[in-house]
């Protein structure tokens, strides 16, 4: 069974971008506008998990297919399928989302966004040709507003995700502290911060943590006490 899409002014836009700090540091980012206006609660946040090396189309197409197979699978949190789909990128990005579609008979309206010399938003149709949207202001604005929130969106997650790893790598030249516990620790605690003001006993309370292990984090952050 196919899904096709109806020829329709469009009620829900999603708009997907990547953004990477080097093959570790590497996310997807979701926005959803509905009637012209950001629906937040539909925002999605995806760490790539299958790709090696840096490919960004290769990690857009993970993301799409992700994103699909959950609605597929009856997920409601990822339904309905959007109207209109717009993707940070040229027609690269596109032809490689297309065949992600294609593979899972979903049909739904897509293009590609790129900025200009001027930083302008254009148009990209799946066969590679381009729409002029610059002469009517209401659809630039909109699209070009678009393109902006999704690159936030997904540059603000990469920022986090990657400033998660860094501390998570300073937690884990601890003894007794691996990445189990490192990632238990901030999630706990919230930041390194939390975790240096806290005593053994607060410690403890941390799933997985076992006392010799929170006196080494303890006496890690209080070598100057001793």
């Amino acid at each position: 069974m196919c899904i096709r899409d109806r020829p329709k002014i469009p009620t829900v836009i999603e708009s997907y971008d990547i953004s990477n700090l080097g093959e570790d540091s590497r996310v997807g980012g979701m926005i959803v506008y509905r009637n012209g206006r950001p629906y937040k609660a539909g925002y999605r946040k995806f760490t790539i998990k299958n790709v090696i090396g840096q490919n960004d189309y290769a990690c857009m197409q993970e993301v799409l297919q992700r994103r699909i197979q959950r609605y597929l699978d009856g997920d409601e949190s990822f339904a309905p399928l959007p109207d209109l789909i717009l993707l940070d990128g040229g027609k690269g990005h596109v032809h490689a989302v297309q065949q992600v579609l294609d593979s899972m008979n979903v049909s739904i309206p897509l293009y590609g966004l790129v900025k200009d010399d001027k930083h302008r938003t254009r148009a990209i149709t799946g066969d590679g040709g381009e729409i002029s949207i610059s002469s009517k202001r209401s659809a630039f604005t909109l699209v070009s507003t678009i393109q902006d929130e999704v690159h936030r969106f997904a540059i603000g997650y990469m920022r986090t995700t990657s400033k998660k790893k860094s501390f998570t790598s300073s937690l884990t030249s601890i003894d007794g502290i691996g990445e189990t516990r490192a990632k238990a620790l901030l999630k706990f605690f919230k930041t390194i911060q939390r975790i240096s003001d806290a005593d053994v006993d607060e410690l403890m309370n941390v799933p997985t943590m076992t006392r010799p292990a929170a006196e080494a984090v303890y006496k890690h952050f209080h070598k100057r006490d001793n």
